[in-house]
């Protein structure tokens, strides 16, 4: 029995990643907020060294969309950046052989070469809109691979375009885009509003992954020989891009949510707000490589998280 934490199993993507290991033999270790802070060096390097794990997925993290990025840029920067280098140095100075770091897409440079292969990693400037993120997502991957490098530990990175699903958080202004759209949308059925206003031109183009396939690619790499993970990365470029291998624009993706919802009112866009970065197609001919393939397509996963949403939400 492998003993395993999973930092953020609250999360829509470790509460993913713990459904996908509950029933595979193993011991699975938890810990909420009230009981442990993440961003507090002591309580996290005493709570390591407490029970030895053999595995630790890093899914904690402060997340948000465009709004949530702009409105509080220090505590995107802060809060991930004190969380990756608690968790893992916890982990070396306790024995953890091998630990999983969850990044995002959004590490690439905002005009990046497309599709986004693993290479282009600091080779341009970020999108500013979430700048801050993106600096702390980016020091956990270099903090891993130093590690790896000065210690000799086995601790990977994996990189998901954009997320959704169950579990998803569906915060008025501060929620990623498809959890804002159903929210909206939503709440413009109930109300009977006759429109529903949308942000930016609807141009961008952006990729989607079901957090189930997510957590699916990474108990995969988690678990993949170290000899065959070593074969497709190098010790200084060792993060894994995680996506679906498809791309819709912001424009058609408002369109299906409304469809899946039901609002059978108007769309309008507010060409004020940010469009964010053009374009953002994941190249994740990598990990396909070592034996992973998405299986959730978009129009079923909307609908899977329109589900989620009513059932958690029923009130609104």
């Amino acid at each position: 029995m492998t003993k395993v934490f999973i930092a953020g199993h609250r999360g829509m993507v470790g509460s993913a990643i713990y459904s996908q290991l509950v029933d595979n033999d193993n011991e699975l270790i938890t810990a909420s907020r009230d009981v442990l802070d993440l961003t507090d060096q002591a309580q996290v390097l005493a709570f390591f060294e407490s029970h030895k794990f053999e595995q630790v997925y890093l899914a904690a993290a402060k997340v948000g969309g465009i709004h949530a990025n702009n409105t509080y840029p220090a505590e995107f920067i802060y809060d991930n950046l004190m969380i990756q280098n608690n968790v893992i140095n916890s982990a070396y100075r306790s024995g953890v052989k091998k630990l999983l770091f969850l990044g995002s897409s959004c590490i690439y440079p905002k005009l990046a070469r497309q599709p986004i292969s693993e290479t282009e990693l600091l080779r341009g400037p970020l999108e500013p809109t979430n700048e801050p993120y993106a600096i702390a997502k980016i020091a956990g991957i270099k903090m891993c691979e130093s590690y790896n490098r000065q210690y000799g530990t086995d601790y990977r990175s994996v990189m998901p375009s954009n997320l959704y699903g169950p579990g998803d958080d569906y915060h008025p202004e501060n929620s990623h885009v498809i959890p804002a759209l159903i929210r909206r949308f939503h709440e413009a059925k109930i109300s009977n509003a006759p429109q529903v206003v949308a942000w930016g031109s609807g141009t961008a183009l952006r990729e989607f992954l079901y957090v189930e396939d997510m957590a699916a690619a990474s108990v995969h790499v988690m678990n993949l020989d170290a000899a065959l993970y070593k074969t497709q990365t190098s010790p200084m470029l060792s993060h894994l891009n995680v996506g679906s291998g498809s791309e819709c624009s912001i424009k058609h993706l408002t369109e299906t949510i409304a469809d899946v919802v039901g609002f059978a009112g108007t769309i309008t866009w507010d060409t004020s707000k940010s469009d964010g970065a053009p374009r953002k197609l994941m190249d994740s001919q990598t990990i396909r490589a070592l034996g992973w393939r998405p299986h959730v397509e978009l129009s079923l996963g909307l609908k899977a998280a329109y589900d989620d949403f009513q059932n958690r939400f029923s009130a609104f």
